[in-house]
């Protein structure tokens, strides 16, 4: 607003006229009220911003005052606006106006007024009144969950100190009603308040009150189409994936309206028509109607258009691949019913990285810069000819490879992972599987990695290539406490993911450990009274620094005291001890792809049983050895989150083997086997008086002794599992693992150890005799096994996954499953099909910090082994591991 007036000078000549008789002054105080005139309507004009100021009157700036309420100085204002004193100017004027568009624009100030507090000659004297725009001091939010206020701060930028104007009030209410009517809350109100704070500060700070009512969603009751009559509206309903009308019966798909949902749907009732040849299908209109149960109609006008086929196909412009090689990749001929969605699917897949198409196929061979683009060039009689016009352009190569964002980890453990190296020919497919391999290492934050193409060069055919990575906590710590197995046991684990152990002696390096080299080094301590294991691992992934080469060593000891009922307490003097040492090498493979990875291992156990007579084994005391070889096929393509794989698969065949000893140790274990089932007769016989029968146990316990002095057998393990998405973060995970355990020798018969438990969360707790705990969601631990161990096993699981946050400080997402397993003693008991049932959902946490947790509920269909009623519900507790 711009006022010009003559205060005090006029007001006084006022009060003067009636009194004067004197003609002179009259004529001053008229002239002075028609010059007070002129300039109140030419600041009218001002204000309007339309008028050439061609009637003003020159004056030299006296003086410039400031009034009102401003925390800015009086001279900051002044100097700001322009106006300096001994200035010549046109009163009114684009001086003026020129001002006060300066200290508007400022956004700092409201309500800015000019006057002339008084004219001497030709000295104008100006005062500025003025007040400043009050500052944001708090915002309160009413209607929204906790954890959505700090966003709508955020995206309003509604922070402290902000200059409240009506402008943001005005932006922030219809930014809130946009969001959640695109949210499906069409009845959505906003009413914003804002309320001065009352304190001793001179600055004016306002409190901003949003209340937030979004009603609920609004559902809808019909969608019907008009001027369909090549497709039926439940088939053009079905082709609309997130729109869908009331249904009672369907669980997954809600019947809620969101506008930007819709919006696709309405391009997805388009791409019906043009995958069945109807190219010129087109949405005529579309209309919404609010119905008295609060719910809505919709109604969706369609031309269907006529019917067209596919005519010739000429590629023009390809030099480096033929017309036949292209032809056979689009698999697209003539006479074929016109699909354009394919087509393009074809020719540049947008939804698949590593489709087959002919885009791909150039810019996995260098050709960055190619175009390809599709043109009809004839559509007679419905049939549309086709020319794909290729510009292939130059091959580029990569100029510049670098890597940013890596704090701790080391450019050598980043660089050896890299497929796109300087000097090399561009391949799309080796930049995506850069990607992969960066996320894989679990280092960086794998939703952040992100591949940007810098410096492109086509006439010279060059590219700069940065990968931007952002790095996550890899380290862990378990520390944990809890009752089972008769006392309190305390867990204390530590793991490095990112460890340097050449810095192990550098003190410096200790920013807490030293890290950066990628490799893995693990402690774990867990003790109890009755219980004790200790472990150590580590790993080197690039033995040497030249080739992936996975070096991998771990010892672990544990102990077991038995119980004494008497005392309730451990006995010390009777135990069960396990001793061992691995050592592996893991190679990626070239062929069939890289992909695949071997590894082999050799591990060596010893078990020692002291007086400890638990029925669990046949003989209480002696000692068992366990020389093995451990071989093993591995391939893993998922992509690109370990935590959360969102597409490829995981497939492992391991085979675990030991010395055939009974072929060349020279004992008669036919003999023994014979024996021993004499024995057995003697033993479980009530008519044996108590001494034989306790010979003959003991007999028993000294041949097991020979028969498992050094274990012989063989074990295959098989584990497969897809990652599908099904819908955007929507991702599908069956799964099918197998195992068996088997005898070289039938008379030596079976080991007790390394034997399969079924059931429960598969932690395997207190997993002594080298037994393999399988989970099996919806019964207790290891329940579906027999007390000795299956010797074999499947499992068969279908979870569907979707992420609540992917965040590198947490990672969560929801799960449901579906799963099917058992275990068996023989081949003879074997079937496939008689598997205990379950299912269930739950609830996976990852933080950097403490690795993966989670909590399951699984119902069991079946009863538990010896039982006639179904399981029903179970709770898992889960800690490091998935399913």
């Amino acid at each position: 607003m711009l006022l010009l007036t003559i205060k005090k000078e006029n007001d006084d000549l006022g009060k003067q006229v009636n009194k004067l008789d004197n003609l002179v002054l009259l004529k001053t105080y008229i002239k002075h009220c028609l010059t007070a005139l002129i300039i109140i309507i030419s600041s009218i004009n001002l204000q309007a911003q339309e008028i050439t100021y061609n009637t003003g009157k020159k004056y030299v700036l006296g003086d410039v005052t400031v009034s009102g309420n401003s925390s800015f100085s009086d001279q900051t204002i002044v100097t700001y606006s322009g106006l300096s004193k001994g200035k010549e100017m046109t009163i009114p004027g684009e001086d003026i106006s020129n001002a006060i568009k300066k200290l508007w624009n400022s956004k700092l100030f409201s309500d800015i007024e000019i006057y002339i507090t008084k004219i001497e000659g030709n000295v104008a004297y100006l005062e500025i009144k003025l007040s400043d725009l009050p500052e944001l001091n708090e915002v309160k939010i009413n209607g929204v969950k906790k954890g959505k206020k700090e966003s709508i701060i955020k995206d309003n930028k509604l922070t402290k100190g902000t200059k409240v104007t009506e402008n943001l009030i005005t932006t922030t209410k219809n930014f809130l009603t946009t969001k959640y009517k695109k949210d499906g809350f069409l009845n959505t109100k906003v009413h914003i308040n804002t309320v001065p704070v009352e304190d001793s500060i001179k600055k004016a700070r306002v409190n901003m009150v949003l209340n937030i009512d979004k009603g609920e969603k609004v559902k809808i009751k019909d969608i019907d189409f008009i001027g369909n009559d090549i497709f039926s509206d439940k088939k053009l309903r079905k082709s609309m994936k997130s729109t869908k009308q009331i249904n009672r019966l369907r669980i997954f798909k809600r019947s809620k309206f969101i506008d930007s949902a819709y919006q696709a749907d309405l391009s997805k009732v388009i791409d019906k028509y043009k995958e069945n040849g109807y190219r010129d299908a087109r949405i005529l209109s579309d209309s919404m109607i609010i119905n008295n149960d609060k719910t809505i109609s919709l109604q969706i006008k369609v031309n269907e258009g006529e019917k067209y086929t596919f005519g010739d196909i000429t590629f023009i412009g390809n030099t480096v691949y033929s017309n036949e090689f292209l032809s056979r990749l689009l698999r697209i001929k003539k006479g074929d019913t016109y699909n354009g969605v394919l087509l393009q699917k074809r020719i540049a897949d947008n939804t698949k990285p590593d489709a087959v198409d002919i885009t791909n196929l150039y810019q996995n061979n260098g050709y960055l810069f190619s175009q390809i683009n599709p043109v009809e060039v004839s559509a007679d009689n419905n049939v549309i000819d086709m020319e794909i016009r290729i510009t292939e352009g130059k091959p580029a190569y990569f100029n510049n490879v670098s890597v940013v964002g890596n704090d701790k980890t080391n450019d050598h453990v980043i660089y050896r992972e890299l497929r796109t190296r300087p000097g090399q020919l561009y391949s799309k497919a080796n930049v995506v599987r850069t990607v992969r391999e960066l996320g894989q290492l679990g280092f960086f934050d794998a939703q952040e990695i992100s591949p940007n193409f810098n410096n492109p060069n086509p006439m010279e055919g060059t590219i700069d290539m940065e990968y931007s990575v952002k790095e996550t906590g890899s380290s862990q710590i378990e520390l944990q406490g809890g009752y089972g197995g008769g006392g309190f046991i305390g867990t204390l684990g530590l793991s490095f993911n990112n460890f340097s152990i050449k810095n192990i002696f550098n003190k410096e390096a200790y920013k807490p450990i030293p890290m950066g080299d990628g490799q893995k080094l693990a402690l774990r301590l867990q003790a109890s009274r009755f219980y004790q294991t200790y472990s150590f691992s580590f790993s080197e992934p690039w033995l040497g620094g030249k080739r992936p080469v996975q070096f991998s060593t771990s010892i672990s000891q544990t102990k077991q005291f038995l119980y004494n009922y008497q005392t309730r307490n451990a006995d010390k003097s009777k135990s069960f001890n396990i001793t061992g040492i691995t050592v592996g090498l893991a190679k990626r493979l070239t062929v069939p792809d890289d992909y695949f990875t071997l590894s082999q291992a050799v591990s060596f156990q010893i078990y020692d049983l002291k007086n400890y007579n638990t029925g669990l084994f046949t003989f209480g005391n002696g000692t068992s050895k366990n020389l093995a070889y451990t071989i093993g096929l591995g391939r893993n393509n998922t992509s690109v989150d370990p935590i959360y794989p969102t597409g490829g698969s995981d497939f492992s065949v391991t085979a675990k083997m030991t010395i055939p000893y009974s072929l060349f140790n020279n004992v008669d274990y036919t003999a023994l086997k014979n024996e021993r089932e004499d024995l057995v007769i003697i033993r479980d016989d009530a008519s044996q008086t108590s001494i034989d029968r306790t010979n003959a146990a003991n007999r028993i316990g000294e041949i097991d002794q020979e028969r498992f002095k050094w274990l012989e057998f063989y074990k295959i393990n098989f584990k497969g599992a897809w990652y599908t998405q099904v819908a955007k973060n929507l991702v599908l995970r069956p799964s099918i693992e197998f195992g068996f355990l088997g005898a070289y020798n039938n008379a030596r018969g079976i080991i007790p150890f390394e034997r399969f438990f079924v059931g429960g969360d598969g932690m395997g707790t207190y997993s002594l005799d080298g037994r393999e705990s399988i989970a099996l969601r919806g019964y207790p631990n290891q329940s579906l096994s027999s007390q000795d161990g299956g010797t074999i096993y499947n499992k068969f699981s279908l979870e569907l996954r979707y992420p609540i946050t992917l965040k590198a400080s947490a990672k969560i997402y929801g799960l449901t499953f579906l799963e099917g397993g058992n275990s068996y003693n023989n081949f003879r008991d074997y079937n496939p099909f008689d598997i205990k049932r379950s299912a269930g959902l739950g609830i996976r946490i990852f933080m950097p910090a403490f690795g993966l947790l989670g909590i399951d509920f699984g119902y069991g269909f079946d009863p538990l082994p010896g039982e006639t009623v179904k399981h029903g519900w179970e709770t898992h507790f889960i800690i490091g591991q998935q399913f």
